[in-house]
């Protein structure tokens, strides 16, 4: 007996329905080439790479510009305005990456990365190894932040999801806060230790990880006010690298120098190495994929990018052979 023609409609509905999300994100990764670093008076073979949401490549994206760590799109810009931390400052494109602008002076170099207030996107705070920068106007124009500080070193940076205004920020000196837009800060419990990577997690922001040089992994269970060391098998590790899954507070990834990939599945109780499948175990990026749930990135040094789908049980080749890692960030797809 043949099915209504009703009935075989509702079925094919259901499975269209059930089929998986399309990839909604593209994925950028600052690196150098340093394995095999081409000859040329502009470095033409570093700098930002995109693998756009549903591909399997990587292509060159934005200026050629020296030492590229980091990149950041502006909230509310539909991929217009996007901000590159490098070696030369705060490079700064207002049309999606066609045409770009140095909006820093001479007297700012080594930038890291950036943070967005969550409520006002012009209010933008970066990190530099001479201390912090904040802006108003979406990075078109920039001041000092360093009220409060008692060494300038900065590389990590979290602007508080929960609480617009609130920052926090890795220092040579351990983690302070702001909780007035990065105007002054004052000192956390943290280790007296430079804070390396730091991230807060999508689905309990009260959750915060950092890595830091010579100390291990420390994690903040109260939105970074109070910290604890976690992970005693990288304790006295330089970590690069921290990564919180944003469908699963509960996993939680850690890589560095000689500590490979390290990872647990219960929000930080327990940790299992999981560098076995990987090249080598100097690991400066790791990152949970927002478009394929359960999927971890590595970056390892000058062996290339691998993925895993199963928390580094095992790892595929994801590209980019020869290069040294600074970062990945994965920004809404504009196809």
């Amino acid at each position: 007996m043949k099915a209504p023609l009703f009935v075989l409609f509702l079925a094919a509905l259901a499975s269209a329905c059930a089929t998986s999300p399309q990839p909604s994100h593209d994925m950028y990764a600052a690196v150098a080439m340093t394995k095999a670093q081409k000859n040329s008076s502009t470095p033409s073979d570093s700098g930002l790479y995109v693998r756009k949401a549903g591909a399997d490549e990587w292509t060159h994206f934005g200026p050629r510009v020296l030492g590229i760590i980091s990149v950041a799109f502006q909230p509310g810009s539909n991929g217009q305005v996007v901000l590159i931390a490098s070696s030369d400052g705060v490079v700064r494109s207002t049309d999606g990456g066609q045409t770009w602008r140095l909006t820093t002076g001479w007297d700012v170099i080594d930038v890291r990365t950036f943070a967005f207030n969550p409520a006002n996107p012009d209010e933008v705070y970066a990190t530099t190894q001479w201390g912090p920068l904040r802006s108003t106007d979406g990075g078109a124009t920039w001041e000092l932040a360093q009220a409060g500080l008692h060494l300038l070193y900065c590389q990590a940076l979290v602007a508080d999801s929960q609480s617009p205004g609130r920052v926090l920020l890795g220092t040579e000196d351990g983690i302070y806060v702001s909780n007035d837009g990065a105007r002054t800060w004052t000192r956390t419990d943290s280790p007296p230790a430079t804070a390396l990577r730091m991230v807060q997690s999508e689905t309990d922001p009260n959750l915060i990880l950092a890595g830091t040089e010579g100390r291990g992994a420390w994690i903040s269970r109260d939105a970074g006010k109070t910290w604890a060391q976690t992970d005693p098998g990288s304790a006295t590790a330089n970590l690069y690298a921290a990564a919180i899954d944003p469908h699963d507070a509960a996993r939680l990834a850690i890589g560095g120098w000689g500590a490979g990939v390290r990872v647990s599945a219960d929000g930080g109780v327990n940790w299992t190495d999981r560098s076995a499948g990987l090249p080598v175990k100097n690991v400066f990026v790791v990152a949970f994929d927002p478009d394929v749930k359960g999927r971890l990135w590595a970056s390892t040094f000058e062996e290339g990018t691998f993925y895993s789908d199963d928390l580094g049980l095992t790892w595929q080749d994801g590209g980019l052979y020869g290069a040294y890692g600074f970062d990945f960030v994965f920004v809404p797809s504009r196809r």
